[in-house]
């Protein structure tokens, strides 16, 4: 999926391609290893984040990584209630990365009923 715009969340809730795509386990961040190098494994799908430096309050936000190295923004969710986001950033603040920091299981679960992947 390419989009044109930014992606909302009703925009995400149609694309079964993105949505079989996701990477729930995964941070906003280069791997890197004990020798302080990129680690060499291929990152193909798509990644929620918060982002801290995006606006005036943090946001909620879906990466695409391709498999050629290539990671965009591609999504906004603007309907994640403040306090799921305040107690993501809070549980990860160890984990910043530029001002990125990774989704906990509560926003992931938020994430999974409004989009229709619970089973």
């Amino acid at each position: 999926m390419i989009f044109d715009d930014i992606a909302l969340l009703n925009d995400l809730k149609k694309d079964k391609e993105v949505l079989k795509d996701i990477i729930w386990d995964m941070e906003p961040r280069l791997r890197i290893t004990e020798e302080g190098k990129q680690e060499e494994k291929i990152i193909r799908g798509y990644i929620f984040y918060i982002d801290k430096m995006s606006g005036d309050k943090p946001g909620l936000f879906l990466m695409c990584h391709t498999t050629m190295g290539y990671a965009e923004t591609v999504a906004n969710i603007d309907e994640i209630p403040d306090e799921l986001i305040a107690e993501a950033i809070e549980e990860n603040k160890g984990k910043e990365y530029f001002g990125m920091y990774p989704i906990n299981k509560k926003l992931e679960a938020w994430l999974k009923k409004e989009l229709g992947l619970q089973g």
